[in-house]
């Protein structure tokens, strides 16, 4: 076994001591313009990160919390109406819901993928809604409520299988906003328009955080809208800037949720690396499936279907005795997080719903057992085999009488 070495989960000195010149360079030229809110700097990363996502249209906003508000609210989804996502998922997700006025309801979840079930949301929609004969939309049962849209979350850097959940949309006249905000760059594999789509690109919008952790990350808050729509788009520029038409005309009433030049300058000038970036990371990925193979009985590895091009925002293992396992890690200079420990549906700020153990059993089960390894562009080999190391001794010597996982298939 190598000695220990310290392996942090996540590194944010590194990349930004690499760019620091051009990092600075984005500040001095904010100071010397006094260009601090929207302008030239805001509109250059837009039109670039819109031409990423090979989609027409991207507008700049504070926080992926607002880009996935906005995107709904100028969607069309209505107060007191219900939108669709999953428990396993940061809160923001459920926030940007109840934020609109909406409810939020939820579906299980895939065991492999950790997304969204297409076939959880085929019998929600069948088993526990009725039409509206006017509008075609579904209604819950369990609220009465007219239910709008869907936000599938592409969790950890890997999309959702969006073909189907697109398919039940038309079908039901729902909206569909990708929550996008692990995945930029990812790729899906539409096995019906036989073309590969960027996250981001496939529902009527898509939202993306930049915060600092993500695999393009501002210094600070920051996120954006992508979208083909250009009323959509304009709406969402109205959103975040108090609802003005033009200067001190104001249409409606709106948000503080501008994207600030600086952030956006700082984004441009990262968005360049943001490909090599997850191309290590995807290698980074690799290396580990390899490394933990050993482990495969008592261990789960990330399953990236044939239809993704996952870009590793997070490298997410299972494991029985995930707690034991966390807790010795960090006793070897191991860093590790758990995204995320209590499904939505269980947390104290959601008691209101109504929701009990055992609704979403696939969700549940998984929260006791997910377990993040570090994964960040400049992670080294060494770090990882490091990892490795320490992770099969884990369960070599826990054994199989103590832990055991009935792997999924792969």
């Amino acid at each position: 076994m190598t000695p220990n070495m310290k392996v942090p989960f996540l590194d944010l000195v590194t990349p930004h001591l690499e760019l620091e010149e051009e990092l600075v360079a984005v500040f001095r030229n904010t100071l010397r313009t006094a260009g601090f809110v929207g302008g030239p700097v805001v509109e250059g990363f837009e039109h670039d990160f819109a031409q990423f996502c090979d989609v027409q249209y991207c507008i700049g906003v504070g926080s992926g919390t607002d880009a996935v508000r906005f995107a709904l609210m100028a969607a069309g989804v209505q107060p007191c109406e219900s939108v669709i996502t999953v428990p396993n998922t940061f809160i923001a997700t459920t926030e940007a819901i109840s934020q609109t006025g909406a409810l939020p309801e939820f579906v299980d979840i895939d065991e492999r993928t950790y997304n969204m079930d297409s076939e959880k949301l085929r019998e929600y929609l069948e088993t526990q809604c009725d039409r509206d004969q006017h509008t075609g939309k579904p209604v819950s049962r369990r609220t009465g409520q007219t239910v709008a849209a869907i936000v599938p979350v592409h969790l950890y850097g890997q999309p959702a299988d969006m073909d189907p959940i697109l398919e039940l949309a038309e079908a039901y006249n729902l909206i569909v906003v990708e929550d996008a905000c692990q995945a930029h760059g990812a790729e899906y594999f539409s096995r019906k328009g036989k073309r590969w789509s960027k996250a981001g690109s496939m529902g009527v919008a898509g939202a993306f955080s930049f915060y600092p952790g993500k695999n393009l990350g501002a210094c600070g808050e920051a996120g954006s809208v992508t979208t083909n729509n250009p009323a959509l788009a304009q709406r969402v520029r109205q959103l975040r800037d108090h609802g003005q038409a033009e200067k001190y005309y104001h249409d409606a009433e709106g948000y503080n949720g501008r994207l600030d030049a600086i952030q956006a300058g700082i984004l441009h000038a990262k968005l360049r690396f943001l490909p090599e970036w997850n191309t290590e990371r995807r290698k980074s990925a690799s290396i580990y499936q390899e490394l933990l193979a050993d482990a495969s009985d008592s261990i789960i590895s990330p399953h990236e279907p044939s239809w993704t091009n996952a870009v590793y925002h997070l490298y997410v293992i299972r494991t029985e005795e995930r707690d034991q396992l966390r807790t010795y890690l960090s006793s070897v200079n191991i860093g590790t997080g758990i995204h995320y420990p209590v499904p939505l549906h269980l947390q104290k700020a959601y008691s209101r719903l109504g929701y009990q153990e055992g609704d979403f059993p696939v969700s549940e089960k998984v929260a006791g057992q997910i377990l993040s390894l570090p994964m960040y562009p400049q992670i080294k080999a060494e770090q990882q085999r490091q990892v490795a190391e320490r992770t099969n001794s884990f369960a070599s010597e826990r054994g199989d009488s103590t832990v055991r996982i009935h792997a999924s298939a792969r």
